[in-house]
């Protein structure tokens, strides 16, 4: 797409949108402030490097495909990120997880895991004017081959994993303080069983008090913060999930850490942007991970669905950018890992500018007029506006591709690069 023409059609999409009292300046710089958290484990199916080929297990996670160019170490997965965030518009953060520390030869277990396993990805984000969130791995390993992990029966199990986090958060704080911004440090964990199990409250009772234990080191929310990742159900815990919405919900509330939620992890029929104004009101914020559930929990690519329109909307209602931390988290093999990053990311990015270009203070107006026709017919009326052009200037601004264009690199990459992996 050639820049004039880029120019000429915001040009006309910028007088359209004034017409209808929208700022369309006003509206892309707010979106250049939204940092979105890349997941690394989109890049190497959630394999890690604790160990050569090591592949994701447990946890009823399950990763599809087997696309040629997987990264084989570290650098070619930072090479690859490099790449995606080139083609993705504004400034962004990476999303780690404990199993792609640069281990070496030597076998680190997960208790024992420390920030200086880590020393590389924080040069690398320095380098590249990132930032780091972090996430303990409380699954594909032996200890969580039950299906339980902070919640075990055996002490010893539970132990292992209470040390497991507390280096985590520990790792995260060291994090934030190096690159000058607090690291998000998400808490995930699969238990849960295949049938009911008689007693739920002892297994949320041990959850508890685990958390207790982990939490009881405090570090300064500009280092890093806490947030807790709830779940409805997974492969081999159908019946039963010890962290669920509800157990998250009132420890967050009860501890002031903040909310995950994983737009695939409840109820197909729920709506999780009903749940956003509710929280805000009692918890410090909302972490979410957006993916794309297909009939299930599925980890989909992110696109520009109905589900992602409705939670980026209700954020900027809400008013809540400065209160919410997005991160994307699917893992699809079945096409070029890569470019599932940047359909996603740009995807969601889409969705934020979709919610900023709304007339959100005469929506506001005929709401408190109970103008219910105007209320509706405007949402209806502005999905015809001219969003997509100002989304291309947008990526104009950023040099980054609009349009299609970026696919193209993608493609080249592919060829001269990940074709090149064996």
């Amino acid at each position: 797409m050639g820049t004039s023409l880029i120019e000429k059609s915001y040009e006309i999409a910028k007088e359209a949108y004034a017409g209808q009292h929208v700022d369309t300046e006003k509206a892309l710089r707010r979106l250049k402030d939204i940092s979105l958290s890349l997941h690394c484990w989109q890049g190497d199916d959630v394999g890690g490097f604790e160990k050569a080929g090591a592949k994701l297990g447990g946890g009823g996670l399950q990763v599809t495909g087997a696309f040629p160019g997987k990264p084989r170490t570290i650098e070619e997965l930072r090479m690859d990120l490099h790449k995606a965030f080139s083609l993705i518009p504004g400034s962004h953060r990476l999303n780690l997880h404990a199993i792609y520390g640069e281990f070496g030869s030597k076998s680190v277990e997960r208790n024992e895991i420390e920030a200086g396993h880590f020393r590389g990805w924080v040069d690398w984000a320095k380098k590249h004017k990132l930032k780091i969130d972090f996430n303990a791995t409380c699954f594909s390993h032996p200890k969580a081959a039950s299906g339980f992990t902070l919640s075990h029966p055996d002490k010893s199990i539970r132990k292992f994993w209470v040390d497991h986090v507390k280096c985590c958060r520990n790792i995260s704080s060291v994090i934030g303080l190096e690159l000058s911004s607090a690291c998000i440090h998400n808490l995930w964990i699969p238990d849960g069983s295949k049938e009911v199990p008689v007693e739920r409250l002892a297994y949320r009772e041990r959850l508890k008090e685990a958390l207790d234990e982990i939490f009881a080191a405090r570090y300064s929310p500009t280092q890093m913060k806490d947030s807790l990742e709830s779940k409805l159900f997974g492969i081999g815990s159908e019946s039963f999930v010890v962290g669920s919405h509800e157990f998250y919900l009132g420890y967050a509330q009860e501890k002031k850490k903040l909310v995950c939620l994983d737009l695939g992890h409840f109820h197909p029929t729920e709506s999780v942007a009903d749940k956003i104004s509710a929280i805000l009101l009692f918890t410090p914020g909302i972490v979410f991970h957006l993916s794309r559930g297909v009939r299930w929990d599925s980890d989909h690519v992110v696109a520009l669905t109905d589900d992602i329109l409705s939670v980026t909307e209700e954020i900027v209602r809400c008013r809540a950018l400065d209160r919410t931390h997005v991160a994307l988290d699917y893992f699809d093999a079945s096409l070029n890992r890569v470019g599932a990053w940047v359909v996603g990311a740009r995807a969601a990015l889409k969705g934020f500018l979709s919610a900023l270009l709304l007339p959100e203070e005469r929506l506001r107006a005929a709401e408190r007029a109970e103008n219910n026709f105007e209320r509706l017919a405007l949402r209806e009326e502005f999905k015809s506006m001219p969003f997509g052009a100002v989304w291309d200037y947008f990526c104009f601004r950023e040099n980054v591709p609009a349009g299609a264009e970026w696919m193209a690199e993608i493609a080249a990459y592919e060829k001269d690069v990940l074709a090149r992996r064996t």
